[in-house]
């Protein structure tokens, strides 16, 4: 009796800890310094449900927007990157800052996991995006999915504070200066 309990417990943590995702998180402004965040089958629950939910891709948009938010808030319950601030210049000097790298980067890596994880119905994560200033200099980058109909779409977290859903708008309204003024 003791040791089918034993290899009951042994299976049930083994479950548990397969079950949790973990992801790197960029911080430090050009992703010089990463955190692993573990996000726990409780959090990915949530996350599946909020998705779940999602009448249609432009429902789905909206609740992604969301469920990043919740992503980097609990990223930063277990990192410094609970101190960012929107844009590069709110939150000063402070641990955990970061800019549009560090967020074009975590952002396509938490898409990503979302879309492994088969979240996902309505759209597929595509490759960072750069937006140019004059065209010739890359000013700001940006995580970017693209609806089933081949519409683009950048999810771009840079915006907004630490566990506040991102923006997300389309690409080509973005690339041309679309966002808010931070």
């Amino acid at each position: 009796m003791l040791r089918r309990a034993g290899i009951f417990a042994l299976f049930w943590l083994s479950t548990v800890s397969v079950a949790d995702e973990m992801v790197s998180i960029c911080y430090g402004y050009g992703c010089i310094a990463q955190a692993e965040i573990r996000y726990s089958t409780g959090q990915l629950g949530e996350v599946r449900r909020l998705l779940a939910s999602a009448a249609d891709a432009a429902d789905e948009r909206q609740r992604l927007a969301e469920a990043v938010g919740r992503l980097y808030g609990w990223a930063g319950e277990q990192s410094d990157i609970r101190n960012d601030r929107g844009g590069n210049y709110a939150d000063g000097h402070v641990p955990g800052k970061m800019d549009c790298i560090d967020h074009s980067t975590s952002t396509t890596r938490l898409l990503g996991r979302l879309e492994a994880l088969g979240y996902l119905r309505w759209h597929k994560v595509l490759a960072v995006q750069p937006r140019y200033f004059l065209g010739l200099v890359a000013s700001h980058w940006s995580a970017v999915i693209e609806a089933d109909d081949g519409e683009r779409f950048v999810v771009d977290s840079w915006f907004v504070n630490n566990g506040e859903p991102a923006v997300i708008l389309p690409l080509d309204e973005w690339k041309k200066g679309a966002g808010p003024d931070v």
